[in-house]
């Protein structure tokens, strides 16, 4: 793999920090180095009562004290930050595209004044803009390690987009993938083609020996079902992808995507769809 950063937006609050933890998991697996962002406003500061250049010399402070206490819980890789201005998912973005960014790792929830962008459906603004995969991470606890990896497959060609990357990390971190086909129709030619799917996915996975387990459900609610079955079996990550077809069939579309990022209590890795060249990567 390139060697290519890991982004993490940062509020200072309690929940962004886990974020931060989560992060530097993946950047011990992954050998990269750590860039946190900060965003001010254009004019004022978002949530305290401060100037911009009191805002700024206070944000430093405080990544400053972050650095010093976590430094040391990275291996062979660096933690550095960034304070930029501007709208904060656009300014995420951009940083990301700036350090050509192998991940970004953000938290769902975080203080107030950055509600606007990580709470409800504004948290989609990321996944929906970034280029690169995005790990999303609800209030709460964070997995120490990578165990265990859902990857949900519809009767989409998109779908499949994930399975490489999610092979990568199933390697890097030796983890048992859950392969989980997932649709609300019970017709015979949508089982026969996730039947299909499902036989082509298996055959990439054991081409690569990657420990693997194999699933069907259906049901109408498809996020949901991810997201019981993730929890189910103590799942630490999903892997989903942002935009797919406007078939019915189709399931993991924005709405679904956002669902997940939203509500899962398991970390969440969404990865932006290609509109050609990794369609035919089996």
């Amino acid at each position: 793999m390139k060697s290519k950063s890991i982004i993490v937006p940062i509020d200072f609050s309690k929940e962004s920090l886990n974020g931060l933890r989560l992060a530097i998991v993946f950047a011990n697996a992954l050998k990269k180095n750590i860039c946190m962002v900060y965003v001010q406003r254009k004019t004022t500061s978002n949530y305290l009562s401060v100037s911009v250049k009191e805002e700024l010399e206070w944000a430093e402070t405080q990544f400053e004290e972050i650095i010093d206490k976590y430094r040391s819980k990275l291996v062979g890789c660096k933690l550095g930050y960034k304070i930029r201005k501007g709208r904060i998912y656009e300014e995420v973005v951009n940083q990301a595209k700036y350090n050509d960014a192998y991940l970004i790792v953000c938290s769902t929830h975080g203080a107030s004044g950055f509600e606007e962008f990580f709470i409800g459906s504004n948290a989609y603004r990321i996944v929906s803009a970034s280029e690169c995969p995005v790990l999303s991470i609800r209030k709460g606890a964070y997995p120490e390690s990578i165990t265990k990896i859902v990857m949900p497959i519809d009767t989409s060609k998109e779908s499949r987009q994930k399975v490489p990357f999610t092979c990568d990390l199933a390697e890097l971190f030796n983890a048992e993938l859950h392969v989980l086909c997932v649709s609300s129709s019970t017709s015979a030619e949508t089982t026969k083609l996730l039947n299909a799917y499902l036989t082509q996915v298996s055959a990439y996975l054991n081409k690569r020996n990657i420990k693997f387990q194999k699933k069907m459900i259906t049901g109408s609610n498809v996020a949901k079902i991810i997201m019981d079955y993730a929890n189910l079996i103590k799942a630490d990550l999903i892997t989903i992808m942002t935009e797919q077809e406007t078939s019915t069939q189709n399931l993991l579309l924005g709405a679904y995507a956002q669902q997940m990022v939203n509500h899962s209590n398991i970390p969440v890795i969404t990865i932006r769809h290609e509109e050609k060249g990794k369609l035919d990567m089996f």
